[in-house]
């Protein structure tokens, strides 16, 4: 498919094919940006609700292992009673779906979010990013039909992922480079032209996340020393223990997801996850709860203080709470607590290799695990410079990143077949 043309034949000039939708961009990066920004306010406000407030009201123990353990169990209920009674059922099983998909059907978005906001309160270990796309992409696919209808479908769906995509990472530089893979293909446009407006998108989305104090994702690790080729194989083989690891979180994913399945009613089946994750954050600590952005800041500053021990403990058990929450069919996404337990991996290479600095394990580590469970090589790179903000470990972790890559190639994905209507019985 070439560039367009006009009525007599000649191309349009990419200028004026542009300019009419640039404002469109824009709003569509400011629309996704403040979606995200509801779904923050109301998951933290519920938070301090539900672990501080009603605790100290009734004088009990918020940190404790009964109300741990109550609270994602309650928790699980309700997210069960919204997929089983919500309009639209809350959208798709989330472990059916990757990251960007179609669009939904909009009646199905009240009960995505309330499902989505009532996870991230109650300490699921999910992040907003699967749930708070789809609403984006939906919203922005419904309203541009109609205010634009010239415009193809497609292209809103690319807005309110690059929008949404900038506003989660705070940079439109993550959704140029996940977008990069979407829009390559034999066509005669250059690519540039293919990626202004989402860049426009992403970053009205990430402007606007930063002025609403949205969380960085960078870490107060120590400066990197400079590359060498040493660093190049330690970090190829803390990147492959990454893989592996992300690897077993792969193909662990169907298997326990069937488990679930067999339980039949979503509010059965959300509502046995959520008393597990409580199991596993009562025996793992607040750590290995919630999406994990703020945890693994936590965790950095506590490092010196965390032993080998504690560091595998909690490694773990936040994959044994991913894998469960993700299986179950809370939904949300599964990049915040992957990024995590890359952290967390990253240390404790450090603590156990001293001579491997910090920044490269963390780095090396994040990388391989995201590879492995999100499949998107541009992703991973991004986010574990963004992680680890040095720009003397990017040579590194280009050459890095090809044995991961080579060790997840052609391996499955982390999604599974759409079951039967089981959430709908």
């Amino acid at each position: 498919m070439g560039a367009e043309r006009g009525a007599e034949g000649d191309p349009v000039p990419i200028a004026r094919r542009l300019a009419p939708l640039m404002i469109p961009a824009l709003l569509v990066g400011v629309g996704s940006a403040l979606v995200l920004v509801a779904v923050d306010v109301a998951a933290a406000f519920i938070q301090g609700w539900v672990w501080t407030t009603l605790p100290g009201t009734l004088g009990v123990d918020g940190g404790g292992a009964l109300w741990t353990v109550g609270v994602l169990t309650l928790a699980g209920l309700a997210v069960g009673l919204i997929v089983w009674k919500a309009p639209g059922h809350a959208g798709p099983d989330p472990a059916t779906v990757e990251l960007v998909e179609e669009p939904l059907e909009p009646r199905a978005l009240p009960g995505l979010l309330a499902a989505v906001v009532l996870a991230l309160a109650c300490g699921v270990s999910l992040g907003p990013e699967n749930p708070v796309i789809g609403a984006t992409v939906t919203l922005a696919h419904w309203a541009g039909r109609r205010l634009v209808p010239a415009a193809p479908a497609r292209v809103w769906v690319g807005l309110a992922t690059a929008a949404t995509i900038g506003a989660l990472f705070s940079t439109p530089v993550a959704a140029a480079l996940l977008l990069t893979e979407a829009a390559a293909g034999d066509r005669e446009e250059p690519l540039w032209d293919r990626l202004v407006l989402p860049l426009i998108a992403a970053g009205a989305g990430a402007v606007t996340a930063h002025v609403f104090g949205a969380h960085s994702l960078s870490l107060p690790l120590p400066a990197y020393p400079g590359p060498s080729v040493g660093d190049v194989l330690t970090g190829s083989v803390v990147a492959l223990v990454g893989g592996v690891l992300g690897l077993a979180l792969v193909y662990a994913f169907p298997l326990v997801h069937g488990w679930f399945q067999r339980l039949r009613h979503p509010v059965l089946m959300i509502g046995t996850g959520g008393l597990v994750l409580g199991l596993l954050g009562a025996i793992g600590g607040p750590l290995t709860m919630f999406k994990g952005l703020e945890q693994m800041g936590a965790l950095v500053e506590r490092s010196a203080d965390v032993g080998v021990a504690a560091l595998a403990v909690i490694i773990v058990f936040r994959m044994a709470a991913l894998l469960t929450a993700a299986s179950c069919g809370f939904r949300g996404g599964r990049i915040f607590p992957a990024v995590f337990a890359g952290v967390a991996l990253g240390l404790l290479v450090a603590k156990l290799v001293p001579a491997v600095p910090v920044s490269l394990a963390v780095a090396c580590a994040l990388l391989g695990i995201l590879t492995a469970v999100t499949r998107q090589g541009w992703l991973s790179l991004f986010v574990a410079v963004t992680v680890v903000p040095d720009l003397g470990l990017l040579p590194v972790l280009c050459l890095v990143v090809l044995p991961a890559w080579l060790l997840v190639s052609g391996r499955p994905e982390m999604v599974v077949s759409a079951a039967p209507d089981s959430e709908r019985d």
